[in-house]
């Protein structure tokens, strides 16, 4: 009985679920702001004048949760909000904490993003906008393992960008 419930616990401990992320204005305080560990930003899209940006912020209950669990969850609550406001997700900036996860450096992942109308152009640009962040992400992945050069990045960047 005891060694089943123990192992329930150190379960949960090792690979217990993400804190519940809070959906909140654009313009609220980032969930990074008072940390030791600032992770990396990466900003997606410019702000669309007039429209509306939100902030979703996500941190795995321990450094054993995998930082790409935390992305889709976070990914996946912004597209259920806007999906319930009858909207389709725009990302606008990523911040990701960056391994190592230890000393109280968890997974963690914030997302700023705008919900636009449906409409039949948005439909047909949905699958391009989850493309380019695709190719961002893939880009940005080969800056850090050094197979490409700062200079390089950016410029690749760039074109996806434009």
């Amino acid at each position: 009985m005891f060694r089943s419930w123990f192992s329930v616990f150190a379960a949960a401990a090792l690979f217990g679920c993400a804190v519940s992320p809070v959906i909140s204005p654009g313009s609220s305080e980032s969930g990074f702001a008072d940390a030791v560990f600032k992770g990396e930003e990466l900003e997606v899209a410019s702000l669309t004048p007039g429209m509306e940006q939100f902030r979703i912020f996500e941190q795995g209950a321990t450094g054993f949760v995998p930082l790409s669990g935390v992305v889709e969850d976070v990914e996946h609550n912004a597209a259920k909000f806007c999906e319930h406001k009858g909207s389709v997700v725009r990302a606008v900036k990523w911040r990701r904490s960056v391994p190592p996860h230890i000393l109280g450096n968890f997974p963690r992942a914030e997302l700023v993003f705008e919900c636009h109308p449906v409409k039949a152009a948005d439909r047909a640009e949905t699958a391009p906008q989850q493309d380019r962040l695709t190719q961002l992400e893939r880009l940005k992945k080969l800056l850090d393992s050094g197979a490409l050069t700062q200079q390089e990045y950016d410029s690749e960047k760039a074109k996806i960008l434009n």
